[in-house]
């Protein structure tokens, strides 16, 4: 039972990354990316090609970071010439493309997909527990990182790029620069998560990476609440329990799952803990209400 608990863990941690790398480029710049299990599956074969040639897991880790961040920064140059709509379908394409060179070419295993050997740390195999400790110390990382971004010239441009290009770019904000900025980072934490779980499975496939994965990273950030740090974490945390938790329900789970997310956009487009939803007002009305008790009673 234990590892079991722990693996869904290390699954949702890894989901949680993916979240939080995504929303810096949907949620703080404003740009559209449907195919983030691309850079995702980059990540991966990147460090597992590498290992299975010799290189030490912890040095393939930075590797898949700035690989897929040079391909997040290529996409951000083309971005600068597409909008919305166009983008969003020339991410799509970009998945698929990567999907079917990761299934047809030999370098990344073809068909068969490609084994990955299990990294040691001190000398030991590096269990679901010491996968779970490292998620978990990169995702307050880059929970650091996000807070630190969001109280810098850099989070304010990116702020300013998402309300309104055309005012951002009267105010002398360099928005091309920030474009590419965001998705180089959002990018390259997509490519280190891959590197870990390609280690972490052992074995790695085209399907791990495909499109529906996308679609699953983008509906933890929407349903957890767009722009936020808290809202992909709780994204990740419930849609990534979600299928274990319906298991009863197995013939069903994608029919609840397609509803759940259908209803959140018709009703709660800002996500359960977006800044202006129900759950986040209720929070704020509360907190309200106690710190007035609390006032009142040190008067009396």
């Amino acid at each position: 039972m234990g590892n079991y608990i722990t693996t869904v863990a290390v699954n949702i941690a890894i989901f949680s990354l993916l979240a939080l790398s995504l929303n810096i480029i949907i949620g703080y710049a404003g740009q559209s990316m449907m195919g983030h299990a691309a850079f995702f599956g980059i990540g991966a074969y990147t460090a597992a090609i590498m290992t299975n040639s010799g290189i030490n897991f912890w040095m393939t880790l930075p590797a898949a970071m700035i690989v897929t961040g040079i391909l997040g920064g290529i996409i951000g140059v083309i971005s600068l010439r597409l909008r919305d709509d166009f983008l969003a379908i020339t991410t799509i394409g970009i998945n698929f493309v990567m999907v079917a060179l990761f299934q047809n070419m030999k370098f990344f295993g073809g068909s068969l997909g490609m084994a990955v050997t299990t990294p040691e740390f001190f000398g030991k195999r590096m269990t679901p527990t010491y996968f779970l400790v490292l998620l978990t110390i990169l995702i307050v990382l880059v929970c650091m990182l996000i807070r630190k971004m969001n109280s810098s010239w850099f989070g304010l441009a990116l702020a300013s790029l998402r309300g309104d290009e055309g005012a951002a770019l009267s105010f002398g904000v360099n928005i091309s620069q920030y474009k590419v900025l965001a998705f180089i980072l959002g990018t390259a934490i997509a490519g280190l998560t891959g590197g870990i779980y390609a280690h972490r499975m052992t074995f790695i496939f085209s399907s791990n990476f495909a499109f529906v994965v996308s679609i699953s990273i983008i509906s933890m950030v929407v349903v957890g609440g767009v722009g936020t740090i808290r809202g992909p974490l709780f994204g990740a945390i419930l849609l990534g329990a979600a299928p274990e938790l319906l298991r009863f329900a197995d013939d069903y789970r994608m029919i609840l799952y397609g509803g759940v997310i259908v209803l959140m956009m018709r009703f709660q487009p800002q996500g359960l803990l977006g800044e202006d939803s129900f759950l986040m007002r209720g929070y704020n009305r509360l907190v309200a209400l106690v710190l007035k008790r609390k006032e009142g009673e040190s008067h009396a």
